[in-house]
């Protein structure tokens, strides 16, 4: 479809724009509004200094103070005494000029401040915990109104003697009082730009902002058309204005003259927070009308979003990256590779594969970051020629980082816009609307092959913060969107700037940027990266509105890694795993995850010396690993069990010791293993982006003379455990097919070479050279060895294995909502372990699921027995002799892919079960 170009105006809105750019816009009082500067401005540089303040001395650098509301403070490490007194200086120009033990100079106001003997209140002190004991701090009651003023200016907090000479200065951190004082702003409908019937309004939330004006741009790479200046309403901090017309199809930017602490009064030429689509490298937000025909693709809105998800853990998730979706898929046509577009070619080698996953089982697609992120050039990116060498050569990997900066692959955790369709995966990123557009053809397609359409969703950080050219948010409210440290330095925990979803407009931000892209983009499900980092409340807030947005429930599930800044709970209640218990939301299991792959941390020498339950714990020593007893395995069984049995708080074993706990009682690193309160709370899996995948794992783990084919039978068995564990379950792409990064640790900038996938299942990618040095380099003695050895990587007939048995797997899962039960009560009840305890079979797992009553159980029970030894194994479970299992249809179907599996047997009159090696097999009472 072409682009669509900008709709022209009729002379007579024509006429209504210009008196719309020059006059003023009635608002409801109180609101205040500055002249526009020139229109130049917008087509300035992304920064311009108005007024530079002062340097102030070393000593008093940072913000070692914190607003806990809209008139108390806290200083950390500094004491009241009866010889000083504390003030708030204040300079609208920020001319602020301080030395130590002399008088300030510059300050337009000067507000005494009371010590507060009163115990500060329990969520403030929270919240702010991180800086630390010190004076508490107030505004006297006839000094606050001036503060809303103040805070547009430069505050600085000092500590004076009884002559008045400076003892000690330092910033505050202003979102305690920001949030407190503009509250409202939370209830202002419609943020950003919006087309209505009477006009386009714009909206920006800038309350420290001493004037904002709206630049407008015919196109994306034109100079401005006109710039005018905005209100700003005093309750909220919102600035608007309203053009007359239908503005749609043009773009736009803000002017913000704002005070930036340590450099000045600054203009900013900055893009919109709530943009919904962008130019070219994200230089001008696009005006979107997302209900106009122009931005759907054919029959939007009469294609129905798949209706197969009943309860969280019907879902079987698929995790995607949309460019190694179709950069190597020769079926599709080259100008598609890599893009949007790719998933609209439904004859694809790729969509074939789609659609035979969801036919088998799958329910979700979710993609890896498809907003606009910053670190991919839109236009004029580069695939980097990477020359032939040897398995085990360096060679590859310096072609491929040579190129890295400008290549035009990342994972995409380096957010700019949350709300805006990343520009490098649509045919023309200069075009906003074509970015919107093939976005939705995509999860149109997607949704046309049964499947649903999950996201990344990464509001935890952004790619930058301070005057960064890549900064939105600080650039407009300076110091309030991004979770600050005890000296007022953006924490960095996530990898990259966090930002602080505690503050309301912040959380604000995260929830409307999802309700966007579930209302408006049909998305059915989300993932939150590193979810952890947010509140639990804002977290559930969020939940409410996507599931009043789209009419149906939206799915969450998110990284619950209790870490950082933000740990154990410091700073607020976390949207962690121990904390989100009872909530709905799902977060990933570690607890099943690092018992079935072993330990993914250390030196190379250490991975390979921590082997898992699947990969020759005890059973199978590789040349690195120790010694290992029955009983270690025994241990690692008992995690996999509590990742079968959805990781619930409450549901009770018996452990390798012999004793009966709940899981919450059951070790994992020192915590409770067991921390959801329902089987829809957790997320299992094996491999996804992160880390090196299940094959690349195995292949450091297993003896190195382990066969291709045994290779590919321990891959299947890690795919059995989650398929056939309580819960939602999680497979990263190319995982069927035995995908290997080449032992790359962390591939997020490995480009296409090292991230690949083959649909033609012939390559699996290992031995594509050393992975890059970044991540990987001190590792390489040990890889390369791994990687030279031919016989390590599989054939095609192996891949092929590999798909048919996971597929084999889904279908499964699929014919019994006994691997799909909806509560703690059920699973309890339904789901026992019969090898269990240090009489076990050791490196057989068994689960009974008991199917009467239960609607869709297909079975009156079901038996699975997952065989991790390379011995064939018997065991006797007198509970179920004389019963009439059979191997479960899947098993006997034709053309089923392990024949080794159809080979189990069971013997009615003792009660035994014989389970070929490595293999995954279930029985059934019909």
């Amino acid at each position: 479809m072409p682009a669509a170009e900008p709709r022209p105006l009729s002379p007579a809105a024509a006429v209504a724009l210009a008196l719309a750019l020059a006059l003023p816009l009635a608002l409801a009082a109180p609101s205040v509004r500055a002249a526009a500067p020139p229109a130049l401005a917008c087509d300035a540089a992304h920064e311009t200094v108005l007024r530079a303040a002062p340097a102030l001395p070393a000593v008093f650098a940072g913000a070692r103070a914190a607003w806990l509301d809209a008139q108390q403070l806290r200083w950390a490490g500094v004491a009241a005494d009866d010889g000083s007194r504390f003030q708030l200086l204040a300079s609208r120009e920020g001319q602020l000029v301080l030395a130590q033990g002399e008088s300030a100079r510059g300050a337009d106001a000067a507000l005494t401040l009371d010590v507060v003997a009163a115990t500060v209140p329990t969520e403030a002190a929270k919240r702010y915990s991180h800086i630390g004991q010190g004076v508490t701090l107030a505004v006297r009651a006839a000094d606050r109104a001036q503060l809303p003023a103040l805070h547009r200016g430069q505050l600085l907090l000092v500590q004076q003697d009884a002559q008045g000479r400076v003892q000690q200065a330092t910033a505050v951190q202003a979102a305690g009082a920001l949030d407190a004082l503009y509250a409202s702003a939370e209830r202002v409908p419609d943020l950003g730009a919006t087309v209505g019937r009477y006009g386009t309004t714009f909206k920006v939330w800038a309350p420290t902002a001493r004037s904002v004006s709206l630049c407008l741009y015919e196109r994306g790479d034109t100079r401005a058309r006109g710039v005018r200046a905005m209100q700003r309403h005093a309750r909220s901090g919102v600035w608007r204005t309203r053009a007359a017309g239908d503005l749609a199809g043009r773009y736009y930017a803000y002017l913000v003259d704002v005070f930036v602490p340590g450099r000045g009064l600054l203009r900013n030429l900055v893009t919109d927070p709530y943009s919904l689509s962008l130019t070219t490298d994200s230089r001008r937000s696009y005006i979107a009308d997302l209900k106009a025909a122009s931005l759907e693709p054919a029959g939007w809105n009469a294609t129905p979003r798949p209706d197969r998800v009943a309860a969280a853990t019907d879902m079987v998730i698929y995790e995607l990256h949309v460019r190694d979706f179709s950069i190597g898929d020769a079926s599709v046509p080259l100008a598609r590779r890599g893009k949007y577009a790719a998933f609209t070619d439904t004859a694809s080698k790729g969509m074939q594969h789609l659609r035979a996953l969801a036919a088998a089982g799958v329910t979700d697609v979710h993609l890896l970051p498809v907003f606009d992120i910053a670190s991919v050039p839109e236009q004029g990116c580069t695939t980097p020629a990477v020359p032939a060498a040897a398995p085990d050569s360096q060679t590859q990997q310096a072609a491929v980082m040579r190129g890295a900066g400008g290549d035009c692959f990342n994972w995409g955790y380096d957010p700019w816009h949350f709300t805006a369709p990343e520009g490098s995966y649509a045919s023309d990123a200069a075009d906003g609307a074509v970015r919107i557009r093939e976005f939705r053809a995509m999860v149109q397609s997607l949704h046309r092959a049964g499947l649903r359409v999950g996201m990344d969703m990464v509001y935890n950080h952004t790619t930058a913060s301070g005057q960064n050219p890549k900064s939105v948010l600080d650039r407009i409210v300076p110091g309030y969107y991004h979770r600050l440290d005890a000296q007022g330095v953006v924490e960095r925990s996530t990898c990259c700037d966090n930002t602080a979803t505690e503050h309301r407009m912040m959380a604000r931000l995260m929830i409307d940027s999802a309700v966007v892209w579930a209302r408006d983009h049909k998305i059915d499900s989300m993932r939150f990266d590193l979810m952890g980092h947010q509140p639990r409340a804002a977290m559930e807030r969020l939940q409410r509105a996507v599931d009043a947005a789209a009419g149906r429930p939206i799915h969450l599930l998110g990284e619950g890694w209790n870490y950082g800044e933000v740990e154990n709970g410091k700073r607020f209640v976390q949207a962690s795993q121990q904390s989100l218990n009872g909530s709905g939301i799902a977060t990933f299991s570690d607890r099943a995850r690092d018992a079935v792959r072993g330990s993914s941390w250390g030196s190379a020498e250490d991975v390979m010396r921590a082997q898992g339950y699947i990969n020759g714990l005890h059973l199978d020593r590789n040349a690195k690993a120790p010694v290992t007893t029955a009983e270690a395995l025994m241990r690692a069984a008992d995690l996999v069990r509590v990742g079968l049995a959805g990781t619930l708080r409450r549901y009770e074993m018996t452990t390798a010791s012999g004793e009966r706990r709940p899981l919450e009682r059951v070790d994992y690193n020192g915590q409770g293993a067991g921390y959801a309160s329902q089987p829809g709370e957790v997320v299992n899996y094996v491999e996804n982006h992160d880390n090196q995948t299940l094959f690349d794992n195995n292949a450091s783990k297993l003896p190195q003379g382990t066969s291709p084919a045994d290779r590919a039978r321990v891959q299947t068995l890690g795919a059995a455990v989650v398929a056939f564990s309580q819960g939602i379950a999680y497979f990263h792409a190319g995982q069927e097919i035995l995908r290997s990064k080449s032992l790359d640790r962390n591939s997020y900038d490995s480009g296409d070479w090292f991230n690949r996938l083959d649909w033609n299942l012939q390559d699996n990618g290992f031995g594509s050279g050393l992975p890059p040095a970044g991540d990987n380099r001190e590792h390489w003695p040990l890889m390369a060895p791994l990687l030279a050895d031919a016989a390590i990587k599989p054939a095609p007939a192996d891949i092929a294995y590999a798909r048919g048995a996971f597929l084999d797997l889904l279908r499964i899962r699929a014919s019994s909502t006994l691997f799909r039960l909806r509560t703690a009560d059920e699973v309890m009840r339904r789901l026992t372990f019969p090898n269990t305890g240090p009489a076990q079979v050791p490196g057989v797992l068994v689960g009974h699921l008991d199917g009467v009553g239960l609607p869709g159980a297909g079975f009156k029970a079901l038996l699975y027995l997952i065989n991790v030894d390379k011995l064939a194994q018997t065991l006797t479970l007198d509970a179920l002799e004389g019963q009439a299992w059979v191997l479960h249809p899947v098993h006997l179907a034709p053309g089923a892919a392990d024949p080794r599996a159809a080979s189990a047997r069971y013997a009615a009159g003792s009660g035994t079960f014989s389970v070929p090696a490595r293999t995954a097999v279930v029985f059934v009472v019909e």
